[in-house]
């Protein structure tokens, strides 16, 4: 196997990053649900203020998987950083890539002196909760993910 390179994600790379996004959109069967454009990701991670920082994995120069996360803060325990995904493209999968930018993603937490990680795995997602787990991660089921669309933050009146 070729040799596996982890490094900090560029703007160059965005549209690899977008490619690898709708891939995972497609095998959590919501290709439909992503609406992010490669202008909204290079204002949001490169403008003037960035929101969300990313690495990624490369064989033979090609980009095969990235992990992209941001801040978040929570007033019981400080500075944390949250994953938002950890996606490595089908073929690759068992090869390692994913320990690797998971352990990129760690020593950002460790850079930033995170209090906390956190991440989200669908209930379905047998394999991926077999990785979190053998990482020595805690599945939380007791609590439970609430989110609104942008129709419904448009729509919601303030009283």
């Amino acid at each position: 196997m070729s040799t596996i390179t982890v490094r900090r994600g560029e703007k160059k790379d965005l549209p690899s990053l977008l490619s690898l996004v709708k891939e995972l959109a497609l095998f959590e069967k919501a290709p439909e649900e992503v609406t992010n454009t490669l202008s909204d990701m290079e204002r949001d991670g490169f403008g003037e203020k960035p929101v969300f920082g990313f690495h990624v994995a490369e064989v033979d120069k090609v980009i095969v998987g990235i992990a992209l996360y941001f801040v978040k803060y929570s007033t019981w325990k400080g500075a944390g950083l949250y994953l938002d995904d950890l996606i490595v493209t089908e073929k690759m999968r068992g090869q390692g890539i994913g320990q690797k930018l998971f352990d990129a993603y760690m020593d950002e937490a460790k850079k930033i002196n995170a209090k906390q990680v956190h991440w989200q795995v669908l209930d379905w997602n047998t394999p991926a909760i077999d990785f979190y787990k053998k990482l020595g991660a805690k599945i939380d089921v007791e609590w439970l993910d609430c989110k609104m669309t942008e129709a419904q933050i448009n729509k919601y009146n303030s009283k």
